[in-house]
């Protein structure tokens, strides 16, 4: 009999978020170079006449990368299909998909001890340039709020939401980058209005939580609206209790240019 229940609690599990996911519409992108990008997109459940909406920009982590255009809706997801949430922030939300041979924002795993694993002024990889290109189209289809646009990541998504604060420090209302990380130097050249909430885990062992605490204080010296909220003995899925912080969404969408 328990094995029974805890069959039947597996298989509602697994249908609740099979009907999250496929609220979400698969896209592909197609450049003109013939490059490919997959995506999912939610769009708002009314969009009403003369009204305009924000727009998420979700990255997911290395562990998400693939081609089945289904892995990054993993972490997050679910978030912005919960009905309240969806009701009280309606919103254009994007997840895209790294292939599994790209990165976001590369770093070099086997930098010496001391030295920055992120280039001062790296190339844009190939993801991250479709992404933006896909960001843009969305901007240019869809009724958006240019004013409330967020980007948010984890891990290497984090990554990628520090690389694109350096390269569009004007284009994001907000951005939460999640036990991420970025080049100092590069990162304190920049000037920008958008408002950030970093998070890190301090146990973390995939990414060491010193990228957070030193992006955070860079910015801050830099004046920007930056806060930082580091989770004691967590390890490397610091998006869990960030993703269950009371205000994690209210913050999110309050934000705007």
């Amino acid at each position: 009999m328990k094995n029974l229940l805890l069959i039947l609690a597996f298989i509602f599990v697994s249908v609740v978020a099979f009907a999250q996911q496929e609220e979400y519409q698969k896209r592909v992108y197609v450049s003109p170079e013939n490059d490919t990008l997959r995506y999912r997109e939610l769009t708002p459940e009314k969009i009403l006449p003369n009204e305009k909406y924000p727009l998420v920009l979700f990255l997911h982590g290395a562990g998400e990368r693939g081609s089945d255009n289904e892995a990054q809706l993993r972490h997050g997801g679910n978030m912005f299909t919960n009905p309240v949430n969806r009701e009280k922030y309606p919103a254009f939300v994007i997840f895209p998909q790294c292939p599994q041979t790209d990165s976001w924002a590369p770093r070099n795993r086997s930098a010496a001890s001391g030295e920055d694993p992120f280039n001062s002024n790296p190339p844009m990889s190939k993801a991250l340039s479709l992404v933006k290109k896909v960001l843009d189209e969305a901007i240019k289809k869809y009724p958006v709020d240019e004013n409330r646009i967020y980007i948010a990541g984890l891990s290497m998504g984090g990554m990628g939401t520090f690389d694109m604060l350096c390269r569009y420090p004007n284009l994001f209302a907000a951005a939460i980058p999640i036990c991420g990380g970025v080049n100092i130097e590069r990162l304190g050249k920049i000037k920008t209005g958008t408002d950030i909430r970093i998070y890190h885990g301090d146990a973390d062992t995939v990414v060491p939580v010193t990228y957070s605490r030193e992006a955070y204080k860079v910015l801050k010296q830099n004046g920007v609206n930056v806060e930082y909220i580091e989770y004691p003995g967590v390890n490397h899925d610091s998006w869990t209790p960030a993703f269950n912080e009371d205000d994690f969404m209210a913050w999110l969408f309050g934000q705007r240019k």
